[in-house]
């Protein structure tokens, strides 16, 4: 029997006067799943965020959180989910304990039931040790890991996750990552927006790829890459003088050989697994001796790339313009 979508957006639009800053949006995240929403800064991702989390209404279409319509069950839609926005909104002149029991007290649970929980993710996202400290003298990471933390008292199967490792070191970055997959394994549905296309890589089981408020591109990190451009066999010659002769063996199987002199590489276009091997054979029955050959895909970065001719990571003014919706008041 098929399970409800944890996560639906119905032909999202959203405008700002003459400005369309999301422009029919339509994705489903099944149960227990990481949906990633890949875009550069003005891509629309967070108004997508904003609407499905009920802090924006839809100048038209729909959504759906845990099967709860975001127009019509609003505060159902909050009861199932959370959200950690890009800013951490954790009290500054809090300790780590006190912002989680605050939260708790808010949602109304008991003294016992609110210490229990805190200590647990206090512990769950490495924070034991500073639960006595006030905010203010966390490091960036702490205060994200924090700001997960507190999103997830009320335990919601559904969590948002706008751009949470913007700003951290690589090893913050790396930990929070941990943090997240933890979450996914124990059943939570995440809806992570990103401008780094290795966190899509990394996190996301399937990614949705935004720009100027449109979906030009779905799939898994795997279908996109190769959608995008031909996989390349790469073949590095032990020997710089081999490397006429390798080119010559390699051109006899392969067309369009490339040759780089300087790294002592070959590269021909592969269509996967099957041409590796037998191209390693190849080399395996001759003199030349080789240090590496591979496959190497087409990175997030070229999918991007071909798809909108720009990078991921590119700041888009006039987006911004058109999707910032940080003054908006909603019912």
């Amino acid at each position: 029997m098929p399970t409800t979508p944890a996560i639906e957006a119905i032909n999202l639009v959203k405008r700002f006067g003459d400005k369309v800053a999301v422009d029919d949006v339509s994705f489903v995240v099944p149960q227990g799943s990481v949906l990633g929403l890949l875009g550069p800064n003005g891509a629309g991702k967070t108004t997508i965020v904003r609407m499905m989390t009920t802090l924006s209404i839809p100048t038209s279409g729909t959504a759906r959180v845990a099967g709860h319509d975001v127009i019509r069950e609003p505060d159902a839609v909050r009861r199932s989910m959370g959200l950690t926005g890009q800013a951490a909104t954790v009290d500054e002149l809090l300790t780590g304990q006190e912002n989680l029991r605050m939260i708790g007290r808010l949602y109304g649970l008991s003294s016992r039931d609110m210490k229990r929980i805190a200590d647990e993710l206090l512990q769950r996202f490495s924070l034991t040790d500073a639960a006595d400290k006030v905010v203010k003298d966390y490091s960036g990471g702490m205060r994200r890991r924090l700001d997960l933390a507190v999103s997830l008292v009320a335990v919601p199967p559904v969590l948002f996750l706008d751009e949470p490792t913007t700003g951290l070191d690589p090893r913050s970055r790396l930990e929070l990552w941990d943090v997240l997959r933890q979450l996914v394994r124990d059943g939570t549905t995440l809806l992570l927006t990103t401008q780094y296309l290795e966190e899509a890589d990394r996190l996301a089981d399937e990614i949705v790829v935004i720009d100027h408020g449109k979906v030009i591109a779905a799939g898994t990190a795997l279908q996109l890459k190769d959608s995008s451009g031909q996989a390349a066999l790469v073949v590095t010659v032990s020997h710089a003088d081999d490397l006429p002769s390798a080119a010559e063996l390699l051109r006899s199987h392969v067309s369009d050989v490339h040759v780089d002199e300087s790294a002592r590489q070959l590269t021909a276009p592969a269509t996967g697994l099957s041409d590796m091997t037998r191209i390693a054979s190849v080399f395996e029955g001759s003199t030349i001796e080789i240090d590496d050959l591979g496959l190497k895909r087409p990175s997030l970065d070229d999918v991007f790339l071909a798809l909108t001719g720009h990078r991921a990571e590119a700041d888009d003014t006039a987006a911004g313009t058109a999707t910032d919706d940080s003054t908006e008041v909603s019912a």
